[in-house]
């Protein structure tokens, strides 16, 4: 009985993540495969985030398609738009044998275009690490940033996070307002 009452409280990585983003209004996801081309996706996500003044949502692949976004990232931060950026990334269990589309220093890869970038090391760091973006893409100025996520085909503990914790984090990211400097 115990065990059902610790299930209630511990959700799935990604049924937190959707969680974040019905809390902070996102009703987009722009995907590469819906624009057909990353830059594309970044594009719609600028000129989105711009007239809603809120933080867009952009999908990529890997290291390639964030590869093929830098252009509209750039553009993006000279526009100074709130974009919260996941790219893909291989499985650590690969990363040996240097698979195709990966980035070796992922979180380095779109910077200095972006105000944060971070490849969070387990599947339930995830949703912090999106809370952390968007509360951070929303502070002045407002500037695109960058997560890159790992596959993970873990059950139980790789794939759940505590509610608890996630409203911890996104509190205290929320509670700090750093002061980013003017280009």
């Amino acid at each position: 009985m115990s065990g059902h009452s610790t299930s209630q409280q511990q959700t799935t990585v990604r049924e937190s993540v959707f969680d974040l983003f019905r809390a902070f209004g996102t009703t987009t996801i722009f995907r590469y495969v819906l624009a057909l081309q990353e830059m594309v996706a970044v594009g719609m996500a600028d000129g989105y985030a711009q007239a809603t003044r809120n933080a867009a949502l952009v999908n990529l692949h890997s290291a390639t398609g964030l590869g093929h976004s830098l252009g509209a990232v750039f553009t993006a931060y000279k526009n100074q738009a709130s974009l919260v950026i996941i790219a893909g990334q291989q499985a650590r269990s690969i990363l040996p044998y240097e698979p195709f589309l990966f980035a070796e220093r992922a979180a380095e890869f779109p910077r200095p275009y972006v105000k944060w970038s971070v490849e969070p090391a387990r599947a339930e760091d995830v949703p912090a690490a999106i809370a952390r973006a968007y509360y951070t893409a929303m502070q002045p100025p407002r500037d695109p940033l960058s997560s890159q996520f790992r596959s993970t085909t873990g059950t139980g503990d790789a794939t759940r996070s505590s509610r608890a914790g996630l409203a911890r984090s996104c509190a205290e990211t929320r509670s700090r307002s750093p002061r980013w400097p003017r280009r």
